[in-house]
């Protein structure tokens, strides 16, 4: 490889070490924006004297959990929610 090209490949993996650094912050920032918004919500909601409606198939869920298989309450939850694995094995771990 000649000069050129091993700068040329410096260069690209230093760029992409860029890319990724801001894309990862860019992700943290709204991940922390979001749950501050969530958190307004909450506070709103319970302010208003309204409370939040039960998870659909929420039965189902705690059935299964009291059941002991778990992973299927956190399949079960994330198709009833269209949340992430991890945010549905906290939701599932919180209702053991």
């Amino acid at each position: 490889m000649d000069t050129f090209g091993a700068i040329a490949l410096f260069g690209l993996i230093l760029l992409y070490f860029v890319i990724e650094s801001s894309a990862t912050k860019t992700r943290t920032d709204l991940t922390r924006r979001l749950n501050r918004l969530e958190d307004k919500v909450d506070l709103l909601l319970k302010h208003a004297g309204v409370e939040e409606p039960p998870l659909p198939r929420q039965d189902e869920v705690v059935a299964l959990v009291r059941a002991g298989k778990k992973i299927e309450a956190i399949k079960v939850y994330r198709e009833a929610t269209g949340v992430g694995l991890a945010e549905a094995k906290r939701a599932v771990e919180q209702l053991t």
